[in-house]
C-alpha cells in the first residue's frame, strides 16, 4: 500500500502496525477529538428521511444559517463539497493571472488545485530559522506578520496581474498572521485567496480573521471548513466567502448538488451549537500547552507553537523511521511531512488530542527517542 499524502490514512497505518485500523491511535489528522457534536448526529438522524428527495441546488437554508453565523449576507457564501472543491474553483481563477504566488510549504491540495489549471506558480518559503525564533513570541502574540518570516519579501513583487494563495493559521508550521500584516497584499494582488479552515480552533477574543474585511475587497476569497473543528471531515463540508458575482461564476462551473441533505442538516446544527463551540475553546488550550511543553523537553525534538489544534515539530530522527517506530511498538499514528517538500523528512506533525491521548504519545515517543 502507497505511502498516503495525507494524514488520517488508518488502513495504511494498520498495515504496518499489524492490526485493526480502529486499534490506531490518530495523530495525523488534525481533527477535533471532541466530536462528532450530539447536535450533528441528531440532525443526521432526523433528516434520513429526506434523502429520498435532492437538495435545494442554491443551498438558501444554510446560507442563511451561515450569513447568520458570520453576520454576512447569504449571497456572500458558497457551500461545498469541503473546502477543497472550492479550493478547485479558486485555483482556476488564479490561473488565469499572469501568476501565483504561493506560500510555502503548503498543503498539497494548493499544488493540485493550481497545476490542474496550469497556473504559474511562485512559491515564496517561509523561513523556518525566523519562525523557530518567532515560537516564544507566538506563546502570547495576536498574531506575527508574513513579511518578516518570509525568505524573500512578496510585496515588492505584487502586481494586480499576479494571485497570491495562503492559509492562515498556516499548515504545517501553526502560525497565525494577524489581519494588519496582511491588509497590504489585498491592495496589491489582483486576487488573495485565503484559507482559514483552522480560523474557528481560535476563541473569538483570539480570530484574525480576514472577514470583516471581504465586502470591502471583492478581490478576497475566503475559504472555511465545518469538518475540521466539529470532527465531521467523513461529510465533507465547506464553504467560501466572496464577491457573489464570482461565487455566481463557480457555480456554473461545478456539479449540481455538490453538498448533500445530511451534511446540510448536520451544517445548520452545528453552527448553533455554543456548548460544543465553547467546550473545544476550553479543552484546547491546556491540551495544545501540555503537547507542546512535553515535545519541548525531548532533546531530540523541536516544536513550533501553533494557533491551531496541531504543532509542527522538528526531529533529528528521520520523520518516516520515526513514524514506523511509533506504529509499530504503540499504535500511534503522526504526519510524516515529506508530502510538504520544503521540509523534508526531518519534521512530523502532530494532532492536539485529550490530555490522556497526548500523554501516551509523549510517553511513546520518549521510549523511542532514549
Amino acid at each position: 500500500m502507497a505511502r498516503p499524502l495525507h494524514g488520517g490514512n488508518l488502513a495504511w497505518a494498520a498495515t504496518l502496525a499489524g492490526c485493526p485500523p480502529e486499534q490506531i491511535l490518530d495523530f495525523s489528522a488534525s481533527i477535533n477529538p471532541l466530536g462528532p457534536p450530539k447536535s450533528a448526529i441528531a440532525a443526521i438522524q432526523a433528516h434520513l428521511e429526506h434523502l429520498r428527495a435532492y437538495p435545494d441546488p442554491q443551498y438558501r437554508s444554510l446560507k442563511a444559517a451561515l450569513g447568520e453565523f458570520h453576520h454576512l449576507d447569504p449571497e456572500w457564501i458558497l457551500p461545498g463539497n469541503g473546502s477543497a472543491e472550492l479550493l478547485t474553483w479558486a485555483g482556476r481563477e488564479l490561473a488565469a493571472l499572469e501568476s501565483s504566488v504561493l506560500i510555502t510549504p503548503a498543503f498539497g491540495d494548493y499544488w493540485r488545485a493550481l497545476q490542474a489549471f496550469g497556473a504559474r506558480v511562485q512559491p515564496w518559503p517561509l523561513d523556518l530559522v525566523k519562525l523557530a525564533q518567532s515560537t516564544t513570541e507566538g506563546l502570547v502574540s495576536k498574531g506575527i506578520s508574513l513579511e518578516q518570516v518570509l525568505s524573500h519579501p512578496v510585496a515588492r513583487t505584487a502586481t494586480h496581474t499576479s494571485g497570491l494563495i495562503l492559509n492562515n493559521p498556516h499548515n504545517p508550521t501553526g502560525q497565525i498572521f494577524s489581519p494588519e500584516t496582511l491588509l497590504p497584499y489585498l491592495n496589491q494582488f489582483g486576487l488573495v485567496v485565503v484559507d482559514e479552515a483552522f480560523m474557528d480552533f481560535l476563541s473569538p477574543d483570539q480570530e484574525q480573521s480576514l472577514l470583516p474585511l471581504v465586502q470591502d475587497y471583492p478581490n478576497l476569497v475566503i475559504l472555511r471548513s465545518l469538518t475540521k473543528f466539529y470532527s465531521l471531515p467523513g461529510l465533507r463540508l465547506g464553504y467560501a466567502i466572496a464577491h457573489p458575482e464570482r461565487l455566481r461564476r463557480w457555480q456554473e462551473w461545478r456539479d449540481p448538488w455538490p453538498v448533500n441533505t445530511l451534511a446540510v442538516a448536520a451544517a445548520e446544527a452545528v453552527l448553533g451549537d455554543r456548548p460544543f463551540q465553547q467546550q473545544t475553546w476550553d479543552w484546547l488550550k491546556p491540551a495544545r500547552l501540555q503537547l507542546f511543553q512535553g515535545l519541548q523537553k525531548m532533546p531530540s525534538l523541536r516544536p513550533y507553537w501553533g494557533a491551531a489544534n496541531f504543532l509542527l515539530v522538528q526531529s533529528q530522527l528521520p520523520s518516516s523511521q520515526l513514524q514506523a517506530d511509533l506504529l509499530k511498538s504503540s499504535q500511534i499514528l503522526i504526519r510524516d511531512c515529506l508530502s510538504f517538500t520544503e521540509l523534508g523528512d526531518r519534521y512530523f506533525r502532530v494532532a492536539v488530542r485529550s490530555q490522556s491521548d497526548n500523554q501516551r504519545l509523549l510517553q511513546s515517543l520518549a521510549q523511542i527517542l532514549n
